[in-house]
């Protein structure tokens, strides 16, 4: 039975809690995070990806004929075969490829597709087609709902995407690391008792608090330690990712981190710009990957690359892309099977000027649950989804 006294003490406690960023304190709460268990990152590329000029099917007669201002130099890609090649400045992904460390979806997207960011954004951070159902809860945090200590973090601005939204599952946002400082003057350890407290209720609180200074700490500490040699470009992407290895290096026990990149909405001069954001891409996952291999955790981490839809298969007048349908989807890691997964879509048969499905992103998202975290999909995902062998033994 809880005593006056031991109440009073817990109140002591518990009035200290707002110092706690709820991160911390939350993680600190969840029962025994998996600590060494496997890690999932998500990029998400905002605005809409041009998967032809990213994974391009120079072979196909229909590239030169919708492409004209836009077709790239077929001598200038970094080729996959004799029919399909890399943007030119993906060559740092061309470096993965050949390491055995890029698996490259092909032709991937949902029956009935939307060409609205918000809507298909929405349907592929829920896994729902039906709108009436696409709200509140995400296919991420759906899934660790079901789990002992599953937790989840975007590192961005922002509140978490809805794709790591649960019922119970710790999702939170973080956009630099002094969101984790803890105020000195408020830390309550030196006035802490040594002793087990009797009661399990203030037991609880206290062991929660400890913790989450202690995290707070390491955090810090990791902060005064530079990577020296960790090359990141010094771009806002390159600031996310190392910030992100630098939270695994930690073993906060955070199975999902989740951040963004973009814009890639080119309707217009699109040359330029996307060659911009794929050289940064590039040229970030593999230091990202390599920094980790020189901690040597990168066989724990793996990478999902997707963007709400593709482009139009024919160019605009204005040297750009319309909002499209299918597109490609990138998995990083040393764990992945490398090579292009799916057949390459035809840009001679098309349905409405688009792209046929070729992937139903749901499998992608079956195989990453099932059999890279080892969680249970169907619930997540509404329904049974064919996996797909994306991943080695």
């Amino acid at each position: 039975m809880l005593s006056r006294r031991n109440f009073l003490k817990s109140s002591t406690l518990l009035a200290l809690a707002p110092t706690i960023p709820s991160f911390l304190a939350q993680t600190a709460r969840a029962a025994q995070p998996e600590r060494d268990g496997r890690i999932l990152v998500v990029l998400q590329l905002d605005g809409g990806n041009d998967g032809i000029n990213t994974v391009v099917p120079f072979g196909d007669e229909g590239y030169a004929r919708h492409r004209q201002a836009l077709r790239l130099p077929t001598n200038r890609l970094v080729k996959i075969n004799d029919a399909v090649g890399l943007h030119p400045s993906l060559g740092a992904f061309g470096k993965l490829l050949d390491a055995g460390q890029l698996a490259i979806c092909q032709g991937v997207g949902y029956p009935n597709p939307n060409r609205s960011h918000f809507q298909s954004m929405a349907i592929w951070q829920t896994a729902r087609l039906d709108r009436a159902r696409r709200v509140g809860l995400g296919w991420l945090g759906r899934a660790l709902d079901g789990t002992k200590g599953g937790s989840s973090l975007l590192v961005g601005s922002g509140p978490p995407p809805v794709a790591l939204r649960g019922r119970r599952a710790v999702a939170a946002a973080i956009e630099r690391l002094d969101d984790f400082t803890l105020a000195a003057a408020a830390d309550p350890r030196k006035a802490l008792s040594q002793n087990e407290p009797a009661d399990d209720l203030t037991a609880f609180v206290r062991r929660s608090m400890l913790d989450a200074y202690a995290t707070a700490d390491h955090l810090s500490a990791i902060q005064k330690n530079s990577d020296n040699d960790a090359h990141y470009p010094q771009t806002e992407l390159g600031s996310r990712l190392q910030f992100i290895a630098r939270l695994i290096k930690v073993g906060l026990g955070v199975r999902v981190f989740y951040t963004t990149h973009g814009s890639y909405d080119t309707h217009s001069t699109q040359l330029f710009t996307h060659a911009n954001l794929l050289l940064e891409l590039s040229r970030t996952l593999k230091a990202f990957l390599d920094d980790l291999a020189t901690a040597r955790l990168d066989e724990r981490v793996m990478v999902l690359c997707f963007s709400e839809f593709g482009r139009r298969v024919q160019e605009n007048s204005s040297h750009g892309t319309d909002h499209g349908t299918a597109g490609p989807v990138f998995l990083a890691g040393p764990r992945v099977r490398p090579g292009l997964v799916g057949a390459t879509p035809s840009l001679l048969n098309l349905e409405d000027g688009d792209l046929k499905l070729g992937l139903d992103f749901r499998r992608i998202y079956a195989s990453v649950l099932e059999d890279w975290l080892g969680l249970p999909s169907q619930a997540a995902l509404a329904g049974h989804f064919e996996r797909l062998p994306l991943f080695r033994v």
